[in-house]
């Protein structure tokens, strides 16, 4: 069995100072446990192995370890060495206890802790929207391809890399995407970033430094992309929204749009075909961009996917996906298929060096050439539509009155209510540990599109043996 860590010649970044060395190394000993450095139940080195460290006398340190066990700052016994006495409860002044084991003389104990609120806790099912089944994240398959991938790789590999990324991940990224998705991507265009949220914060800072003042958005989407944005020194202005979902016709000299024009979050339907030629249009005659964020481009499960915006018009619109959906958001890996007049500045905005992990590039680069992540997306698709069917057939039967909107796409649906009910849902959704987004959540706070009350209800996260009883809570608080 392995030892306790701090049996191993553990370093106490010890200073001895003072007339004597061991009134110094007393004093520091004594510094490092008031102070907190040393936390109560911490085994010292040995005297023998102290000293050795310091390069002074066993003596002097045993002597030292005496006179602070004396003052009950050390305990020691028999078999346990010396550790750090544990804290009092009571009274103030910074000492510890007095040992049990040692004779002491009386002294003041520590003040209380002060009182932090207990964390709430975790519910009891998840079904906010946004997460995978991270239970059905495919590891086996992942260690193999993280394997062959680190023994096939150079040396090269280990240093600073590519600002823009390993180029196998990128040529394999080229590939996938131009097969899958109809994007038309070559290597040298490709800059990985990690996570979508990195990506949409470099491309903001680049659009700043152009000039650019105010990029579009949706009416409805996530704030932490809003913010990405505004925090890049641009105005985020809502487009408005109707029947046939965002409606990009009002665009005039916005410098950018950010849209999801597959499955748009967290209104659940495409982009419009009249207004996809609308925005592209707008794009090729000012010069503007569209950064589509391809939001569960993968996830279609009625018909084929509708292919990315960006094969329309590579030259104007930046194309952002992420395996975040697809595989685990831990991983922090995406990337954007940049216009040519991008890929310097994009690139510059990065870095002189590749930030994103070599060793998960190489693995996810790994995993698409052999057809891994393909046999995964697809076994994804089929769990994750089964539990969306489930979800209808659910609330068919125990809420007819409520409607479900939105295409049979994603980790999500939308879920009409009565007016003026949203509010009471979420809350005794609470109550009952379940996770509930309202879709108040999502709406801009500039948006002129009309209200609606309505849950927001991924289908990702609970694993597969929490699905049933989490499609139940749900049921149970539905008006």
């Amino acid at each position: 069995m392995p030892k306790p860590w701090a049996t191993l010649g553990i370093d106490l970044h010890l200073e001895p100072a003072g007339p004597g060395l061991r009134r110094g190394l007393t004093d520091a000993l004594r510094d490092a446990v008031r102070t907190g450095r040393l936390a109560p139940g911490t085994r010292l080195p040995s005297s023998r192995s102290l000293a050795t460290d310091l390069g002074i006398a066993r003596n002097t340190v045993a002597e030292a370890y005496t006179d602070l066990v004396a003052e009950g700052w050390l305990t020691a016994r028999q078999g346990s060495g010396t550790r750090v006495a544990e804290r009092g409860t009571g009274g103030g002044g910074g000492s510890p206890r007095t040992s049990t084991t040692v004779s002491a003389t009386p002294y003041v104990t520590a003040p209380p802790r002060p009182h932090h609120p207990r964390p709430r806790p975790r519910p009891a099912y998840d079904l906010l929207p946004g997460t995978p089944d991270l239970a059905s994240f495919p590891r086996t398959e992942w260690l193999k391809a993280a394997r062959r991938a680190l023994l096939a790789a150079p040396h090269e590999v280990l240093g600073y890399g590519d600002p823009r990324g390993r180029v196998e991940l990128r040529a394999a990224l080229a590939g996938y995407l131009s097969r899958a998705r109809g994007v038309r991507a070559d290597p040298e265009r490709i800059v990985v970033c990690a996570g979508f949220g990195h990506g949409l914060q470099l491309l903001g800072r680049v659009l700043r430094a152009r000039g650019a003042q105010t990029v579009a958005v949706e009416s409805y989407g996530l704030p932490p992309h809003w913010n990405q944005l505004t925090a890049a020194d641009l105005t985020a202005t809502p487009l408005p929204f109707d029947e046939l979902g965002t409606n990009p016709r009002e665009l005039t000299d916005e410098s950018a749009v950010l849209l999801t024009p597959a499955h748009q979050f967290p209104m659940g339907m495409p982009l419009h075909r009249d207004r996809r030629a609308t925005v592209v249009d707008w794009a090729s005659r000012t010069g503007g961009l569209v950064l589509e964020d391809d939001y569960d481009g993968e996830f279609r499960y009625d018909r084929q996917p509708v292919g990315a915006l960006q094969g329309l018009d590579p030259d104007h619109v930046v194309y952002l996906g992420t395996a975040s959906k697809s595989l685990a958001p831990a991983l922090r890996l995406a990337w954007m298929v940049l216009p040519p007049t991008l890929v310097e500045e994009v690139t510059a905005e990065k870095g002189h060096v590749d930030t994103c992990g070599a060793l998960d590039q190489l693995t996810l680069a790994e995993f698409l050439t052999s057809g891994a992540y393909d046999r995964h997306v697809r076994a994804a698709r089929l769990r994750y539509r089964r539990r969306r069917d489930a979800l209808v057939r659910a609330l068919a039967t125990h809420a007819p009155h409520l409607n479900v909107t939105g295409i049979a796409a994603g980790l999500h649906v939308l879920l009409r209510l009565p007016p003026g009910t949203e509010q009471s849902v979420v809350q005794a959704a609470t109550w009952q540990g379940l996770a509930l987004h309202g879709l108040s959540t999502f709406r801009h706070e500039s948006a002129t599109a009309e209200r609606m009350d309505a849950l927001v209800v991924g289908y990702g996260t609970p694993p597969d043996h929490a699905w049933a009883g989490a499609l139940e809570a749900l049921c149970r608080v539905l008006p």
